[in-house]
């Protein structure tokens, strides 16, 4: 499953999928390096290891929709926290978003309560 947003140029895509020629920039958004991909076969252009949600959070959350709301906002605080890795990380991908389309690659299975839905709208925000 594929989700554009194509009037901010932000893209959600899992690192899996084929490679498109709209794709743009292409940011691994993910922490850990994602399952059972050689990194050979990995096609992106930087892995922005820092965007992702720390460890705690992620293992909080543990991919469960019904926190999906706290995790999204824990995670927005994360991100907004100043001067930090993740912040700098976003900082970054608003840049990238700027020169045109931006993909983040995630190894997540549902897009939809996922950390890339919550970074690409903090992206597309920021962008604004």
């Amino acid at each position: 499953m594929t989700e554009k947003q194509p009037a901010h140029g932000v893209r959600i895509r899992r690192v899996y999928e084929a490679v498109e020629p709209d794709d743009g920039t292409r940011v691994l958004v993910d922490r850990l390096w994602p399952r059972g991909l050689a990194k050979t076969d990995a096609v992106f252009d930087d892995w922005l290891k820092m965007a992702a949600p720390s460890a705690e959070l992620r293992k909080w959350y543990g991919h469960d929709p019904g926190k999906y709301a706290e995790f999204a906002d824990r995670y927005r605080a994360e991100l907004a926290e100043a001067g930090s890795a993740a912040s700098e990380a976003l900082g970054r991908l608003v840049e990238l978003a700027a020169e045109g389309t931006l993909t983040l690659l995630t190894a997540t299975k549902d897009l939809e309560h996922s950390h890339p839905r919550v970074l690409a709208a903090e992206i597309t925000e920021s962008d604004g």
